[in-house]
């Protein structure tokens, strides 16, 4: 009889982030097939707090001063007292931002640690840095490829970048595709009816955290520069960096054509009402809110900032790509939409693939993998002590 795992992940918060809510997804459909899954977090607060499962395991470790400003220090110490209190299997990373607690805690704990499968969420090239900071990225990445135990890749070109940049086997790196989405939102969103949209009132959608990574002032300029009289864009997404983007907005004279909506907790009925999806992020892993576009019919307009973007873009029957950074380009796609592919039925089911139930089982193959070799190396240094 094959046993449960008990599988630990840290997560800071339940401020959005896709990195978090793939992880509770898969966590929440681990804790359904029989799992034992504890969520470590860092502080219970964030806009997506009440889409948290009550299914889930929460150990949070109380504090008397808000942690947020150190939150990766506060999550390594309160990660650390629970795997020196609790019997784990294994240690899920659900994404490059948790690199560092799961490196600080095989530092801390030794031998003693579980074993870590890391999931590679981000781009690992960074062109959007500059040499020296990229030189420092690059031995960061070797040195989370000699501690950890297994790497999942979210699409088929991750898999050799990740062997390459981190310096690993290919039997340590494991391709499964992003879950991004339920089956069930899945359907629904391909069930979406899709009709010709106007070209005298085109609706282009930005979903994204306003933070420096997404890129929106790229945006904004790029939309200022290709909107046509009669389109309009509406920004849903929060962060630090809204009020300067609302005041560049007015500073373009499109804040009549741009809306900012903040948080949203469900983001389906503006992928329904949208024509385009805009992206304009410096780097991405594989973006959730591409996938979830590609499902409900959506035109994509998207800055080529993966590796794994290509192979999105279906060759352009997917999403039209622009360079990074690059404005006039973005611009001139968002000038000509009504000429770019419009996805059609074998387009959007090419999304279907990137849903929780397609890829919690894999996650789990890797994890046993990963107990296992752990437990061959603890049997074979016991053996080597012995003698």
């Amino acid at each position: 009889m094959t046993l449960p795992l008990r599988i630990a992940i840290p997560i800071h918060s339940f401020e959005p982030g896709g990195v978090e809510r793939v992880a509770l997804g898969l966590a929440e459909h681990w804790q359904q097939t029989g799992h034992e899954v504890t969520i470590v977090l860092g502080r219970d607060e964030g806009l997506d707090r009440g889409r948290a499962s009550t299914g889930l395991a929460y150990r949070i470790r109380p504090c008397r001063v808000p942690t947020a400003r150190f939150e990766t220090l506060w999550m390594i110490w309160s990660f650390f007292l629970f795997l020196t209190r609790e019997r784990v299997d294994v240690i899920f990373c659900p994404g490059n931002t948790y690199a560092v607690v799961c490196v600080a805690l095989r530092l801390l704990l030794g031998d003693s640690c579980p074993p870590v499968v890391s999931k590679i969420s981000n781009d690992l090239v960074r062109a959007d840095k500059s040499a020296l900071r990229r030189r420092i990225y690059h031995i960061w990445l070797r040195a989370q490829g000699m501690v950890f135990d297994r790497f999942v890749a979210l699409a088929e070109p991750m898999h050799g970048e990740i062997v390459d940049a981190m310096g690993v086997g290919s039997h340590r790196v494991m391709t499964i595709h992003d879950p991004a989405m339920t089956r069930a939102r899945f359907d629904r969103l391909a069930a979406i009816p899709r009709q010709r949209a106007d070209r005298h009132r085109y609706r282009f959608l930005a979903l994204a955290r306003l933070v420096p990574q997404k890129n929106l002032e790229l945006m904004l300029r790029a939309f200022a520069a290709g909107f046509r009289p009669g389109d309009e864009l509406t920004v849903a997404g929060d962060g630090r960096e809204r009020a300067q983007l609302e005041s560049l907005a007015q500073r373009l004279a499109i804040e009549g054509q741009v809306r900012f909506v903040g948080h949203v907790t469900d983001p389906d009925p503006y992928l329904r009402d949208a024509d385009c999806l805009l992206l304009s992020s410096n780097y991405e892993g594989v973006p959730a809110v591409v996938l979830e576009a590609i499902a409900a019919g959506l035109q994509i307009i998207a800055t080529d900032c993966s590796s794994s973007m290509q192979a999105l873009a279906g060759c352009g029957a997917r999403a039209t790509l622009v360079p990074v950074r690059d404005v006039d380009s973005l611009a001139h796609e968002i000038s000509r939409v009504d000429q770019l592919p419009k996805p059609g039925p074998a387009q959007r089911h090419y999304a279907a693939r990137f849903t929780v139930e397609a890829a919690a089982g894999a996650y789990v193959a890797v994890m046993r993998r990963a107990v296992a070799s752990a437990r061959q190396v603890r049997i074979l240094m016991a053996s080597s002590t012995a003698r």
